[in-house]
């Protein structure tokens, strides 16, 4: 289970995507991952799969590591699992329920104590963060669409209603230099014209090397009605080329037809490499306007023009996920 921004679909972000995404940010023992809009904690269970396994081709998406048979070629040292289990996961998350899964989640992929903290983290402010609480890699998909108060704004240098673009300021600020980010955000962060949109895309690029932004389709996030891209970064030097992959697995994606590795193994392959594809191109950052900063996806090479779910279906969709919701929350009160 993962975070889904809390728009449909609530606290579930596809797992084939959050394994991609993991596979492009390549989190190391030792590094600190962080996720302050955790929902169930997807992206930190899904980092303690990768890292504990680290021979094991079932998580990498295309490939197969250190010529592995799917069993976990490599083993871990007492040191290395130790430093798992108390040193590398934390996440912070506002919803009960989701807190509540996301403990339970972490605990049954085998984290024993997990560092999860219930609480809003736009309320901390973002001129308090020292070094001690900055970390290597962060990973999220914070909630899109919803509005902040003007106190939580007062955080923030930027300062703008949405949710999702205060997460995003509050995940560069957290990142140690060097540190790694993989972010889902709307798509309209690339090409929204208002001041703070403006604002933060000129911070992202001066203050981060914006080396890939995955294009996603429509249907990625199930009942939830806007397009998605992943913006993934490396804090400390400015970006100078940024590899777009517009990913269309050639259907309309739903909760029967959900998005899988597969349609993910194109872009991990050529995300290697950035390597140029009918499905992905590169930008010199010096061609970008320095009064907009747009960063939209216009693929120079075309593209498949992908038939919309109907109002109907996505209604049926939403309905079906209210149902879901409402029996894994009395089966969680159950349990307690």
């Amino acid at each position: 289970m993962g975070n889904a921004g809390r728009n449909g679909g609530e606290y579930y972000t596809p797992r084939p995507l959050i394994r991609a995404i993991i596979q492009v940010v390549k989190p190391r023992i030792g590094d600190r991952i962080y996720d302050g809009a955790c929902g169930s904690a997807g992206f930190l269970c899904e980092s303690f799969e990768y890292l504990k396994s680290p021979g094991n081709a079932n998580f990498h998406i295309g490939e197969r590591r250190n010529g592995a048979s799917g069993n976990g070629a490599a083993k871990l040292s007492t040191k290395d699992f130790k430093t798992l289990q108390q040193h590398t996961f934390f996440g912070k998350e506002k919803k009960s329920l989701a807190y509540v899964i996301a403990i339970m989640n972490m605990i049954l992929h085998g984290i024993e104590a997990p560092n999860i903290i219930h609480t809003n983290t736009l309320t901390e402010n973002l001129a308090d963060i020292q070094e001690k609480d900055r970390y290597e890699v962060v990973l999220a998909n914070p909630p899109f669409g919803g509005q902040e108060r003007k106190e939580v704004q007062q955080n923030f240098p930027i300062r703008t209603g949405e949710t999702a673009f205060l997460f995003l300021q509050h995940f560069i600020k957290i990142l140690k230099a060097g540190g790694r980010g993989g972010i889902v955000i709307k798509n309209t962060f690339l090409s929204n014209t208002d001041n703070a949109s403006v604002s933060l895309r000129k911070m992202l690029l001066e203050s981060c090397n914006l080396h890939t932004v995955l294009d996603l389709p429509g249907g990625t996030f199930q009942g939830a009605g806007v397009k998605t891209v992943v913006l993934c970064f490396e804090k400390g030097t400015k970006t100078r080329k940024i590899w777009y992959y517009q990913l269309e697995p050639g259907r309309n994606l739903g909760k029967t037809n959900p998005l899988n590795d597969a349609d993910l193994s194109d872009f991990v392959a050529l995300q290697k490499t950035f390597a140029n594809s009918p499905k992905s191109w590169s930008v010199d950052a010096k061609t970008i306007d320095p009064a907009k900063f747009d960063l939209s996806v216009k693929n120079p090479n075309g593209g498949e023009t992908l038939a919309h779910r109907s109002p109907q279906d996505i209604m049926d969709e939403i309905a079906a996920l209210d149902a879901e919701s409402a029996q894994v929350l009395q089966t969680i009160k159950g349990l307690l």
